[in-house]
């Protein structure tokens, strides 16, 4: 399980592509307890780590055919930056919300405008999701853990603080750029105990 708070970014360093999937080298200084096995979110995706080098600062993870299919990171070259988080410890302080790292669907960045200080994104919404989309809700985008500020029929907003955009990727996103979404899965679970009643 992940909170959605961001704790670097990491650049590709290596691509390597076979029948089964695609192999990911990811270069992210400071992780120093990284281990076999262990779950770390690239970008919002829940993935495995199977090799790793915690002096040398990168780490490499297998994308199955699957998440290549629902996911953006199949489409991901040497040079492009990702959104690291590890998986919560036991006894860590739980900020953001809770973030699988089980994304929803791929999105697109619909507008992005600098509103102050501050920044406004704007994104698409598909209508598979978007009854569990709601203003002042939760939703992991990238895998950031983001407050939805107002929503209409077919998109939604975010107002994206600095210190936010410059932690993550979100200041190298332009307009009809990708994004992985995934929404609250509280949401998803009072739609299953609640779907006899309605």
């Amino acid at each position: 399980m992940f909170t959605g708070i961001v704790e670097r970014t990491g650049e590709i360093t290596d691509v390597r592509e076979n029948e089964d999937g695609r192999r990911l080298t990811v270069a992210a200084s400071g992780l120093d307890d990284l281990h076999h096995g262990q779950s770390i979110s690239v970008s919002g995706v829940c993935l495995t780590v199977e090799e790793y080098d915690a002096e040398a600062g990168w780490f490499e993870v297998f994308l199955a055919a699957e998440t290549v299919e629902k996911t953006y990171l199949g489409d991901l070259a040497v040079g492009d930056a990702v959104n690291v988080e590890r998986a919560l410890p036991a006894d860590g302080r739980f900020d953001g919300h809770v973030v699988q790292g089980h994304v929803d669907t791929t999105a697109t960045v619909e507008s992005i405008e600098q509103v102050g200080e501050d920044w406004r994104y704007a994104f698409s919404l598909p209508a598979e999701m978007s009854q569990y989309v709601v203003e002042k809700g939760s939703i992991a985008i990238d895998g950031i853990s983001l407050t939805v500020a107002a929503r209409d029929e077919g998109s939604f907003e975010v107002a994206i603080i600095p210190a936010t955009r410059e932690i993550t990727t979100l200041s190298e996103k332009e307009a009809g750029d990708p994004v992985h979404l995934e929404v609250d899965v509280m949401a998803k679970y009072v739609e299953r105990m609640t779907d006899g009643y309605r």
